[in-house]
């Protein structure tokens, strides 16, 4: 591997380099070989070249095309397929034609980790696991509980689609450049499709991003237009409570009641 890459802010770069920390990461995905493996951001190949060790054959997701060139270089296509460009735009659903499970890694760049993981959540039903390496600060929002400081959004519509669990952090020595931040290792397995069952996906995402819009105001002011004095009656909900004390049921009965009542255009 070599040193003379230049991490690129715009990027998100941050290179991950400590051979015990790689070791851990790996083993805590199990490859297995003739699994279908993708990696988002391979960047040097720490994690790119032990993967192929034990699967025989990896995709790459990538952005950087001096990275890509590098890669190119080093690993012959029979080996790593590179599919070149932002993750972000991606079709994972491309990588499993033939509907085999396809499992998803990869050190998420920081600056857009949130919206990738709204993006990936789109081809859960194609997808065995993710495992991740973001920010703690990220990981610890997308496993919270209800009433807890870091429950939110993200929480909310990430475990309405998956299990979810931290294994373990990562401090920033372990990556070069360094951050200015711990990170952790996340794996989310989506739940099964018969548990998914919100009436309307689209709107319960727009019921808890009113919820959590503001999140030191009541549901009875977040949710105003939404919801009345008797609807909140008629779920048995206090409008008293912050968004943040509502369960992910909860929020998915709110949806099913507005869509039941034909209500899922936004408030009135």
């Amino acid at each position: 591997m070599s040193e003379q890459h230049q991490a690129r802010k715009r990027f998100g770069q941050n290179f991950l380099s400590d051979p015990n920390i790689i070791r851990k990461i790996i083993d805590a995905i199990r490859p297995v070989e003739g699994e279908r493996i993708v990696e988002i951001g391979p960047g040097l190949g720490a994690m790119t070249e032990p993967l192929m060790e034990r699967l025989g054959h990896l995709h790459v997701v990538e952005i950087d095309r001096d990275l890509i060139a590098r890669l190119k270089t080093t690993h012959p296509p029979e080996r790593l397929t590179i599919h070149e460009g932002d993750a972000l735009k991606f079709d994972f659903g491309s990588l499993v034609p033939d509907g085999a499970p396809l499992r998803v890694v990869g050190n998420l760049p920081y600056n857009i980790s949130t919206p990738i993981l709204f993006h990936l959540a789109d081809f859960a039903e194609q997808v065995k696991d993710m495992t991740f390496m973001l920010q703690k600060e990220v990981v610890m929002r997308m496993v919270a509980e209800p009433g807890t400081e870091e429950y939110g959004r993200l929480s909310v519509m990430l475990q309405y689609r998956f299990n979810m669990g931290r294994l373990f952090d990562v401090p920033p020595g372990a990556f070069r450049p360094a951050p200015k931040v711990m990170s952790s290792i996340v794996r989310m397995v989506p739940r099964p499709v018969t548990e998914c069952t919100a009436a309307d996906y689209a709107l319960l995402g727009k019921i808890v991003t009113a919820a959590f819009g503001q999140r030191r105001k009541t549901l009875r002011n977040t949710l105003r237009g939404w919801l009345d004095e008797a609807d909140f009656a008629a779920l048995a909900l206090d409008p008293g409570l912050r968004g943040e004390k509502l369960s992910v049921a909860e929020f998915v009965r709110i949806a099913d009641y507005l869509a039941a009542a034909g209500r899922s255009g936004g408030p009135a």
